[in-house]
Parts: C-alpha cells; structure tokens; sequence
C-alpha cells in the first residue's frame, strides 16, 4: 500500500490505517528507536506511540513525507524517554556519547537537546548538511539523527569504521564553523 493509501485511510479514519502504517514502517520506526534506547520493550511502547500519534494528528495535518513525519515522532518520543530514564537512573551509554559528541560541536549556554528544538538551528543544519558532499551528509544522519552506531554506518555504506569516524569529525568541525559563522554559536 502507498503512502497516500494509507494517508487516505487516516483521513477517512479507516483502522486499518495503524494496521498498514505497522506493516510499512514498523521495521524502520523501530530501528529509529532501538538506536536510541538500546531496550526493546521501551522501543516497541515508542512505535506502538508513534502510531497512536499519527491516528491523532491526521486529520487535520496532512504530512508531505508521511516516513520522515513517523521517524520524527518517533524519534522524539524515543529522546523524552530516553531523558525520562536516564533522570531515573543516570547511567551512560550509546545516546550519551552520540549527544555529547553534538554538543562539543554545538556547545553554548544551552545543552543540546533543549538547542535542536530551536527551528533556527534546525534549519541551518538542514542548510549545511546540503552544503556538504552527499557521502558526509549521509553518515551525519545515519549517526545523529537515527542513532545509528559507526559500525553499523560503516557496515552499511561497505567502507570502514575509520572512514565514517573521521568523516563524522571533520564533518561536526565544519558545522560548528558555519553555525559560528552565521553566530548561531
């Protein structure tokens, strides 16, 4: 079934729509979360909730990219409890270091994740990540927006781990030149 299918049956308040939205994007909600959590049932509970978001939200909203608006819920969910936990518990893993590498590159009066809410910085790093080669940009998503591990981006694009870590830092060096050069920073 096609994105506009299943958009279609939203609007229509169809429930089948959460059954075909699971069957098509399950697999890839979950990977965002997983990446994130690193614990399968709070992964599950975020898509289960990703869904019942989208059966919320559409209608009225009619999102253009129907993948990229449930990897966005996802992933958010996934952050907050991710940010809940971690106040429960504070323990480091995975997501600390992914966070703490962002914010030597972001760094300012506030912490990252309170700064990647500002649609401001949103943009621009939507506006650099165009300005760099496509190979760059894409091992910059795969790792600070799905949360992907080096290994597993390394595994993926058939290159080694040396190449993604190296092309991660130069990358984070350039962002942080460009947002200092349109002070963002």
């Amino acid at each position: 079934m096609t994105d506009s299918e299943i958009l279609t049956l939203y609007q229509t308040r169809a429930e089948s729509a959460i059954e075909e939205t699971q069957s098509r994007y399950g697999a890839y909600c979950f990977a965002i979360a997983m990446n994130i959590l690193q614990n399968r049932q709070d992964a599950e509970e975020c898509v289960n909730d990703t869904f019942l978001n989208a059966w919320n939200v559409i209608p009225p909203q009619e999102p253009r990219s129907f993948s990229s608006f449930l990897g966005r819920i996802t992933r958010n969910l996934s952050l907050d409890k991710y940010k809940s936990r971690k106040a429960e518990k504070r323990g480091g893993n995975d997501t600390d270091l992914l966070l703490s590498e962002l914010e030597d590159c972001v760094s300012s009066d506030f912490n990252v994740e309170d700064r990647v809410e500002e649609k401001d910085l949103s943009r621009e790093i939507d506006a650099f990540l165009k300005s760099v080669k496509e190979e760059d940009a894409a091992y910059f998503l795969c790792r600070y927006w799905y949360g992907d591990t080096v290994p597993t981006i390394a595994e993926k694009f058939s290159v080694g781990q040396s190449k993604v870590k190296m092309s991660l830092l130069r990358t984070r060096k350039k962002l942080r030149d460009y947002l200092e050069k349109g002070e963002l920073l």
